[in-house]
């Protein structure tokens, strides 16, 4: 019996034997075979790069479009507590003798030396340009004493100090200082100064290094020509200059047209950070424009037709509702 069934199955296993054959690619077919793939899988790699890289730059430009609309917020809140403004006059000239001639640029960083903005260059130099610079009146909580300057907490009353306050552009000329852009940044700067009122308390009585009160009671026809008299206390300063937002464009587009002239016009208004001063109004227009390449890219960062559109830019209109006692 087991010999029958060996004779069958082998009887089997030879005849499907006879009909087998052995079946495979040629070399042509793998070959037509490669060269589709490339056609159809190359137009498909490419389509999706292209989507990936426009979805990068559309987040770059909507990040950029939320800072510079964050950063105008916080200037227009800082604007506000304004009681005067200084406008090219008083940023861009020095300290003169001549009281009509008069400026503060050699009072203010970066002439008076501050961190993070001084007039050193190094193999790292930051360039700053003051483009707003105005004296602010703001409240101090619990800075005066009811009846005595050691009263705080309950026992104390609020006050009202003035504050030296400055915008800076920042340019990084060498494009070595790894922590920030390739482009520009606003650095903020500010010397606050004491509560002038009876029985100020510590918190009242704390002044910054270099602080001097505003010039009210120099001479001169206006109170421009007063305010443009005002000198620091020291050679330099310890307060920082802060970084308020960084990828800003250090270039524009050529515009035959200027939102205003000298000396209302404080900076270029190539660059991505400049004002329109009125400052007798007591009055400013702040312009930002961004620079959202640069976020992804360290070349061709140059503002250009082609790529406007990642260049958000924006603007501010701010009148100050502080008030000096020049009487």
């Amino acid at each position: 019996m087991i010999n029958s069934l060996k004779f069958i199955l082998s009887t089997q296993l030879k005849r499907s034997g006879i009909n087998k054959t052995i079946s495979g690619f040629t070399l042509i077919e793998l070959l037509v075979a490669m060269v589709m793939a490339v056609l159809i899988i190359t137009p498909l790699m490419a389509f999706m790069i292209n989507i990936l890289d426009g979805d990068r730059k559309e987040q770059a430009k909507a990040t950029s479009e939320q800072e510079i609309q964050a950063a105008l917020d916080y200037i227009a809140r800082d604007l506000q507590q304004a009681v005067y403004i200084y406008d090219a006059d008083g940023v861009t000239r020095n300290t003169n003798t001549t009281i009509t001639s008069s400026g503060i640029a050699d009072q203010i960083p970066p002439v008076k030396s501050a961190p993070n903005c001084n007039p050193t260059t190094g193999s790292s130099p930051s360039v700053c340009t003051p483009i707003l610079v105005f004296w602010k009146r703001q409240l101090k909580p619990d800075s005066v004493g009811i009846s005595a300057s050691t009263q705080t907490g309950a026992n104390a009353d609020d006050g009202f100090a003035y504050s030296l306050v400055a915008y800076y552009l920042i340019t990084n000329p060498n494009q070595t200082n790894s922590t920030w852009s390739q482009e520009a940044r606003i650095g903020r700067f500010e010397l606050q100064g004491p509560v002038n009122a009876a029985n100020a308390n510590t918190t009242g009585s704390a002044s910054d290094t270099g602080f001097n009160p505003p010039p009210i009671n120099k001479s001169g026809a206006t109170l421009k020509d007063k305010m443009n008299q005002w000198q620091t206390a020291s050679g330099s300063y310890t307060q920082r200059v802060d970084t308020l937002i960084d990828y800003v464009s250090t270039t524009a587009p050529t515009s035959t047209t200027t939102p205003c002239s000298s000396p209302n016009l404080v900076g270029s208004q190539t660059s991505g950070f400049f004002a329109c001063v009125d400052a007798n109004e007591v009055l400013a227009q702040v312009y930002i424009r961004g620079n959202a390449l640069a976020r992804l890219q360290n070349n061709n960062l140059a503002y250009a037709d082609n790529t406007k559109t990642y260049f958000p830019s924006s603007s501010i209109r701010v009148q100050g509702r502080g008030f000096l006692f020049s009487k």
